[in-house]
């Protein structure tokens, strides 16, 4: 069974970083692409940073600021957040897709329980 565990989310001020992990189990993240979305208080699902094979992605918002990486032994990836900003306060998800369909949420089969960051001005 394809498990997701998210962890890493918090409270911290503008300008400082956190770093999400994605812990998966009953698969390898190998043969999945990986999604990592956000979805603030009113706002729809928004995706952050995608890792397909070894090509990652990243949105305008997040480009320069946020890495993605995966460690296979530990069959986790992180998302690593610097230059934190108010308007990124949101509930972020860890996601996999098996068929490598797209960018969508829509395409993501597969999903963690989402943790809370919270950034101060």
């Amino acid at each position: 069974e394809v498990q997701l565990q998210a962890s890493g989310g918090g409270l911290v001020q503008a300008g400082g970083s956190l770093r999400l992990s994605c812990a998966g189990s009953g698969f390898s993240f190998d043969d999945y692409a990986v999604g990592w979305f956000r979805q603030a208080p009113g706002k729809g699902r928004e995706g952050v940073s995608f890792l397909r094979s070894r090509a990652t992605r990243y949105a305008d918002s997040v480009k320069g600021r946020f890495t993605m990486s995966k460690d296979n032994a530990k069959n986790t990836v992180y998302l690593q957040m610097n230059s934190l900003k108010p308007e990124d306060t949101a509930v972020y998800y860890c996601a996999v897709d098996k068929y490598y369909a797209g960018t969508s949420s829509t395409f993501f089969d597969y999903w963690g329980q989402g943790t809370q960051v919270t950034v101060s001005s």
